[in-house]
């Protein structure tokens, strides 16, 4: 019987909302707007979190990376112009993990021109490509191979060798619907010959531009590019013989570099390290903040929408004096009448719960088609803005209900 009269009820609730569409609408607008917030936020940093995830796997799970600049989303001019003030890694810091660490497998010196470099080939010129210089060992340091050609040797590094290796997509630019082995391109000015076809492995979106690379001889790069030397130094990658030794690669990374570079004990380095593990907690970092910006702004559009129904209930309960006065009159007993304007109050904003569930959804399949970045709505984020629209009804509700049931049952039979 009970529940024969919550379908009642809910019957009835559903009836109020589409014989008052307009006050109804504007009453559930602030459980949309926060509904719609929890959803989309969470759809764009689920499918982030999938990205980066999957940098990760392409990228290198167990690089280890030494650098002069620490890993950071962001950062004050102070931070970074201390940073800039450090010394730079030198090619023997290099050598000397390579020679000091038992656990390394590879080391790779390399250094990055981002943005200012040119690459052009038969008329046509790469889009904002990231040139690099590096050494034999990179394909192993980097989890980044060739799939079509060879890389450059040690003999080719030091004889400043005019060879290159194009990443997939400058390839394709420069060369479609042909073959650019052995073929001529110009890097900055320079003839180089290919002699290598990177694998495919997309881009991250920490701006590695993994598909958008050409890599010089380090010996070469340094002669094209002096002031990245003086400037930015070496960017030192490795990697750790089995992946369970990449602590102990970090350590003993570190205890070398603070050594050479004469690092007072219970002093902070005074180089970077990138692995996964800075940019997960960096990535960790961001989402705490970002969730408690969504919560923050969704709860204001639930508090706003809640008052609105809490409103809306009291008028219903002005207006339904007679409806209560006659339910009393035929036995219905307080419990009945509490029950039925927490259900209609539930109902009215579960309605509102499952309107923002589908604005959320659409902003993160627009999201999706519109950004690199694949936004994903969990079936459990979907459950909970639901429930907490719900919620919303049930607390925001509870002094409408209460107030219905202490109607004195002549009183309301004699109200007009």
């Amino acid at each position: 019987m009970r529940l024969l009269g919550t379908k009642e009820n809910i019957v009835f609730a559903l009836k109020a909302i589409r014989d008052h569409k307009l006050r109804s609408g504007l009453t559930v607008v602030g459980i949309v707007v926060g509904v719609m917030t929890v959803i989309s936020m969470i759809s764009l940093l689920q499918g982030f979190n999938d990205q980066v995830m999957g940098d990760f796997m392409r990228f290198g799970s167990t690089l280890v990376q030494f650098q002069k600049f620490d890993i950071r989303f962001g950062g004050g001019p102070r931070e970074v112009e201390a940073e800039r003030q450090r010394k730079n890694l030198t090619h023997d810091d290099a050598e000397a993990i390579r020679r000091l660490c038992p656990s390394v497998a590879a080391v790779s010196p390399e250094r990055y021109v981002y943005g200012s470099a040119t690459v052009k080939a038969e008329g046509k010129e790469a889009n904002n490509p990231v040139v690099g210089g590096a050494e034999a060992d990179y394909p192993i340091a980097n989890n980044h191979f060739v799939q079509e050609g060879r890389f450059f040797t040690d003999s080719e590094v030091a004889h400043h060798a005019a060879v290159t290796i194009l990443a997939p997509s400058i390839a394709e630019t420069l060369f479609p619907h042909r073959d650019p082995m052995g073929r001529s391109v110009n890097i900055s000015g320079h003839q180089f010959t290919i002699i290598g076809i990177l694998e495919k492995k997309g881009n991250s979106v920490f701006g590695d531009g993994g598909d958008n690379q050409v890599f010089i001889p380090l010996s070469v790069f340094d002669e094209m590019y002096p002031k990245v030397e003086e400037e930015e130094g070496l960017v030192i990658a490795t990697v750790p013989k089995s992946p369970e030794l990449v602590p102990r690669l970090i350590d003993e990374g570190t205890a070398v570099l603070r050594v050479r570079r004469r690092v007072p004990p219970g002093q902070p380095n005074d180089f970077g390290i990138r692995t996964p593990d800075v940019f997960i907690d960096q990535f960790r970092k961001i989402s705490v903040g970002v969730y408690a910006a969504m919560f923050f702004i969704s709860s204001i559009g639930l508090l706003v929408g809640g008052v609105g129904v809490m409103n809306v209930m009291l008028v219903s309960v002005k207006e339904r004096t007679r409806e209560i006065g006659v339910r009393k009159a035929l036995g219905a007993l307080r419990s009945d009448i509490v029950t039925q304007f927490l259900v209609e109050a539930m109902t009215l904003t579960g309605v509102g719960g499952i309107a923002g569930i589908g604005v959320g959804l659409l902003v993160a399949l627009i999201a999706n088609v519109a950004s690199p970045i694949p936004a994903r709505a969990p079936l459990w984020a979907i459950f909970m803005g639901w429930v907490v629209s719900v919620s919303v009804g049930l607390f925001f509700g509870i002094y409408p209900a209460w107030k219905a049931a202490r109607l004195d049952p002549i009183d309301a039979l004699r109200y007009e």
